[in-house]
């Protein structure tokens, strides 16, 4: 995903030009924002195809757990005593996987090449979209195709809102989840740029999508794919992940105090090309006709055609006579 606004980083330089540039750059809730953001960044990488090995060696050196831990500890710092007991219980729930990711980086992943990674990859979500646990968004509570684009269309609009859009290296769809949590990502890190450069209703802006998009999109239907992902990568990293993610997005539910509606197993139904209820199509040429006939018989050319037709049929039978 890329940004078509510039993002910069909070330096001293920057921060030097405010009144009290310590206070906000240092303030709990500029922590937050960065954070969340940088866990948003960790779900999103783990979850995109390994193309190189920039994610493997991440994984290998010790890197994305010991970032992920970080995080999580400013996090638990910055959130304060006003936060909820559920965001706070999370909290500990994600250090614990970030345990056992360290484990398995440990004991098995330390000795993959990018070819075991790739593989673990496909074994989990196949070479075509998997219907066990797809990681896209309009596969989850549409049954019809237009609902999903319904559902892309509102997705887009986020997108452009903030000036961002899909990357050409990125070969996945704007419902992806990987897609849907780097522009979480981006969110919440403008908010804590925001936080120290702009006034409170541009910031108030920021912190709104960020509600509206949990509560609209990824809170509906990431509870459920985390559930089919777990059940269908049974171990390993992948199962980790989503144990990872779900409770990412329980804290993020209760830290950003929203109630999506999630989706349960019943509701998954991936698109048919099933017409919504009360309307039917019909193919342009039934039985009463089509346009080009029904139009032909309005002017009266179709006793014309089917006399050139008969003619024509009595030419191709030759002429008839006697000897």
């Amino acid at each position: 995903m890329t940004s078509q606004q510039p993002m910069q980083e909070v330096s001293a330089s920057a921060t030097a030009t405010l009144s009290t540039p310590s206070t906000i750059k240092d303030s709990p809730a500029v922590e937050r924002a960065l954070n969340r953001s940088k866990i948003y960044l960790l779900i999103s990488w783990s979850l995109l195809y390994p193309e190189d090995e920039e994610f493997l060696d991440y994984l290998r050196c010790g890197e994305f757990v010991d970032d992920g831990r970080t995080a999580l500890d400013a996090l638990e710092a910055a959130i304060g005593p006003e936060s909820s007991e559920r965001a706070k219980g999370k909290l500990g729930l994600l250090k614990k996987q970030l345990a056992r990711v360290e484990s398995l980086i440990a004991s098995e992943c330390v000795n993959w090449q990018l070819s075991d990674l790739q593989s673990e990859h496909r074994r989990v979500f196949s070479n075509v979209i998997t219907l066990d646990c797809p990681p896209y968004e309009t596969l989850f509570g549409n049954d019809h195709v237009f609902a999903q684009s319904h559902v892309m269309g509102d997705i887009s609009g986020f997108y452009k809102a903030f000036g961002v859009e899909l990357s050409k290296d990125i070969h996945e769809r704007l419902d992806h989840l990987s897609v849907e949590f780097e522009f979480m990502h981006f969110l919440a890190y403008k908010e804590s740029y925001s936080r120290c450069h702009d006034v409170i209703e541009k910031t108030q802006i920021v912190v709104d999508a960020q509600k509206k998009f949990v509560k609209n999109h990824i809170g509906r239907w990431v509870p459920l794919f985390c559930r089919m992902l777990t059940k269908k990568a049974d171990s390993g990293l992948f199962k980790l992940v989503a144990d990872m993610t779900a409770d990412w997005m329980d804290f993020e539910t209760a830290f950003l105090g929203v109630t999506p509606q999630p989706y349960t197993e019943t509701d998954y139904r991936p698109a048919t090309f099933s017409s919504p209820e009360g309307q039917t199509y019909e193919c342009g040429a039934q039985d009463q006709g089509n346009e080009l006939t029904m139009l032909l018989n309005e002017v009266g050319a179709q006793s014309f055609m089917d006399v050139k037709e008969k003619d024509k049929g009595n030419e191709e039978e030759g002429p008839s006579g006697t000897a």
